[in-house]
């Protein structure tokens, strides 16, 4: 794995954890880390060792507050002055482009399924998450969230129509709840226990507790035969963008490819050795 700038990343017990490391600007990211985390998910695709990957940002206050808007939303020329700089060539500022045909989405490949990454993600909201955070909690497999955490979209308060970020986060909470927090702007945030009601967030704990319910979840999966489970995921989310008659159609073949001998072989001997998991109720 690469050293990153913007990254914290560790290997345990089949889990990756991956942590925004930004908390100076409350995790925000900015083209360095937009590019490091498309690295990272492109790179775990082939990591055989990680099962499951965990997504969460540095410190207390912030999951991730979207872009940060310190940068230029613009792109100099090659070689004109940005900042009292020149920027070398491949050098990129979130959001530039010289044409709306040409803009450059910030939020593009910061998800892991935009990167084609097909192991399950669980997100671990310790904060604030806002705006362009969306774009990764929109793409993860399902949240966990401290009791501190809030929910809220700041675009339509600086002018700026809130489009990518609802449309990814409609696909996880009802119409009128991403419609409220999407129109609202700044004066209004979406608190952990509500996020809960509305389905947006699996569980809340404590703080204090947030990184040990995000690991039993995570080492749970992981013990799973990777096959079945990233089938699984494959599927699910192929039936929420298809239509029920053609996700149902298409349901053998991700049995079909999601099934093998060794992972048949890994369950029957689960099964076979007589222990029981010891489960608990959510």
């Amino acid at each position: 794995m690469s050293e990153y700038q913007t990254l914290l990343y560790e290997e345990k017990n089949g889990v990756a954890w991956v942590t925004l490391n930004r908390p100076d600007v409350y995790n925000a990211f900015n083209a360095q880390m937009q590019r490091e985390l498309h690295d990272l998910w492109r790179t775990l695709r082939r990591n055989d060792a990680v099962r499951v990957a965990v997504l969460t940002g540095a410190g207390e206050k912030a999951f991730c507050t979207g872009i940060d808007r310190t940068e230029t939303m613009g792109e100099p020329r090659r070689g004109e002055a940005h900042g009292g700089e020149s920027l070398k060539a491949g050098e990129r500022v979130v959001g530039a482009a010289s044409t709306p045909f040409m803009f450059d989405d910030p939020g593009a490949h910061i998800g892991p399924k935009s990167c084609d990454l097909w192991k399950p993600v669980i997100a671990a909201v310790n904060g604030m998450a806002c705006g362009g955070a969306f774009y990764m909690l929109g793409e993860v497999e399902f949240i966990i969230a401290a009791e501190h955490a809030t929910f809220f979209d700041p675009h339509v308060t600086y002018g700026m129509t809130a489009s990518f970020e609802p449309m990814h986060m409609l696909q996880k909470m009802p119409f009128h709840e991403i419609m409220r927090i999407s129109l609202l702007g700044n004066h209004e945030r979406l608190s952990a226990k509500r996020a809960y009601e509305i389905g947006l967030v699996s569980e809340v704990v404590p703080g204090d507790k947030l990184h040990e319910a995000v690991r039993w979840a995570a080492e749970a999966i992981a013990s799973a035969p990777p096959l079945a489970i990233q089938g699984t995921v494959r599927a699910v989310w192929a039936a929420r963008e298809l239509s029920r008659s053609q996700a149902l159609s298409l349901g053998y073949a991700f049995v079909g490819m999601g099934t093998n001998q060794e992972s048949i072989r890994q369950g029957q001997a689960t099964f076979a050795s007589g222990k029981r998991i010891t489960w608990k109720l959510r």
